[in-house]
Parts: C-alpha cells; structure tokens; sequence
C-alpha cells in the first residue's frame, strides 16, 4: 500500500490524484502481510474541455471533487496479492443553481501476480500483471455529471506492469492497460449520442490506459520519490455538445502529469510500519473534462497478520 495512484476514472470532474500498494505499482505485500491506508484528493478545476474545446461555464464555475479512500492490501503468498478499495465522494461547485452529491462511489477488488521478479547484481526487474473489478457501491445517478459520484457501471480492468530498478535507488516503470466498461442506467427514456437512443441505458465507453514513472529513494531509503505521466484515451463516445451537460457515453481523453512523495518511519519504533503520503497531479491536455489540478495525501499503517 505504498503509494497514491494518479488516475482512476477519468470524466468531467472525475480527474484527480486518486489511489492506492497499488493497482500500478510494483511493490508487493510478502504473505501475511497486510497493508491499511487512508487517502485523501481533492481535484480542482474551473476550465473544461468540450469537445477539444477548452471553455469557461459560468453555470458550474470553480469545480471541486473530493475523495476519501480506505483501502487495503493482503499477501496471500509472496507472488499473489489481493486488494480492496471503496472511495467516498463528495463533489460541488461555486457557480449556477446545481447542487453537489456525496456517498459511496464504487467498491475495487484486485487480484495482482508477480511473475517475474530477477536480479542482475545491485539491479532487479520486475514484471506484473492485475486483474481489477469494479461495481457501484449504491444506485447513485451517473447521468448528472460532473457532480456524479462516478460512471455507474460495471468495470473490469487487465493491467500489466513492468520495472527496471538502478543500483537499489533509481528505478523506471511503464504500465498498460485496458478498461472494459458496461452500462449505466439513467432516469431519461431518450438521449443522443452520434444518433437518437430510445432507452434508458447508455453504453460507456471502453478506455486504454498507459502510465510511465521515474523513481527514486533518498534519506537512507526511508523517503521515496515518483514522477508520472498519464494517458487514458476512450475507445469510443461522443463529445458533449454546445453548452449542454456531460453524459457518461461522452469520450474521455486525458493526459496528466504527477508527483508523489512517501516518508517511512523505519527508525522510530512507536512509529515502525507507518508511513506519510503527499501527491500533486495536473492535467496537461484532455477532451470532455475537467482541466484539474489535483493535491491529496494519506498514511498506511503495515505490518504481519
């Protein structure tokens, strides 16, 4: 449970710095471990992209998403571990009539597998791979975007990793992976996208993701430090149209940049097994969003059940 993740679903106001040892990295629980964390994000923006358009709104004004993320990690053995996440959402605006909403968004549990993990001297590489599920927690209502808590819909998510680590200081890593997203229902009995749909559920877009980070430790290896840059294309969607409301069929583009910082108090003993987390994420680019700037952190607490 070592790190803050910089995406996890990507819409009008959905980006920000959110979560997670995580669905990304390549950090393991040894068996019997078990790793607790709670994080916190909050994700900002008052620019958004329509279209590829990038435009103010008056209507929404200054947006503001806030997640709340218990979660935590288990060794089942040394190569196979589970994780368990449900975020609290809460989300609100500055401008116009809209009111935000705030509850359970969606429960994550996650099988992740090492199966390469080799050492050449002071250097190691490591390969990954995560299958991820995701399901609404509640009936919330997805088709009120951007305040929605998330997309309302089943998600089932195959990711792998891969890492080459310097000297035991400086490492690399790049993942890829692929997002099959179902339905959402909507309280609507008509919408259009690309053409008229005469029903009450929309189709949401499938999406790739790719991840790229720069690593490194410092102060004994008690401080780790990360860099990353974030892409999530849809596979498919509509743009939202001319000053008219997001909708979850809509096509969600984002590039985003990060930075994570973790502190370990390895040499304090009432402290041994916790750790601090701090997080910045900005998106760079993007298509049917949110132009947010995001800030969290967090703490874990990690040690042999």
């Amino acid at each position: 449970m070592k790190k803050i993740l910089l995406l996890q679903v990507f819409c009008l106001g959905f980006a920000g710095s959110v979560l997670s040892q995580t669905y990304t990295d390549a950090i393991m629980m040894k068996k019997k471990e078990i790793c607790f964390a709670f994080m916190y994000d909050q994700g900002t923006w008052s620019e958004y992209w329509e279209g590829s358009t990038l435009i103010t709104n008056d209507n929404i004004g200054t947006f503001t998403r806030s997640t709340y993320m218990p979660m935590i990690a288990y060794g089942i053995t040394d190569k196979l571990n589970v994780l368990l996440s449900i975020p609290y959402v809460s989300t609100k605006s500055d401008g116009g009539q809209l009111a935000g909403v705030k509850g359970l968004q969606d429960v994550n549990v996650a099988v992740k597998y090492e199966a390469i993990k080799k050492d050449f001297g002071k250097h190691r590489v490591s390969a990954l791979a995560v299958a991820q599920f995701g399901t609404p927690m509640s009936n919330y209502l997805s088709d009120y975007m951007p305040y929605s808590l998330g997309l309302g819909t089943q998600e089932l998510t195959g990711r792998v990793i891969g890492q080459y680590e310097f000297n035991k200081m400086i490492y690399v890593r790049a993942t890829a992976a692929y997002v099959w997203r179902g339905q959402t229902e909507v309280e609507r009995p008509y919408y259009y996208n690309n053409g008229s749909y005469y029903t009450t559920f929309m189709e949401v877009p499938s999406a790739i993701n790719y991840q790229a980070v720069l690593g490194g430790w410092a102060l004994k290896h008690n401080l780790r430090l990360e860099a990353s840059y974030n892409i999530l294309n849809c596979l498919n969607g509509d743009d939202i149209r001319r000053w008219n409301m997001p909708q979850p069929t809509n096509k969600f583009e984002v590039t985003q940049v990060g930075f994570f910082a973790q502190y370990y108090f390895k040499a304090i003993e009432p402290l041994k097994g916790f750790s601090l987390m701090a997080s910045y994420s900005q998106v760079l680019e993007g298509r049917n969003m949110g132009k947010a700037t995001g800030i969290g952190g967090g703490i874990t607490y990690q040690f042999t059940f």
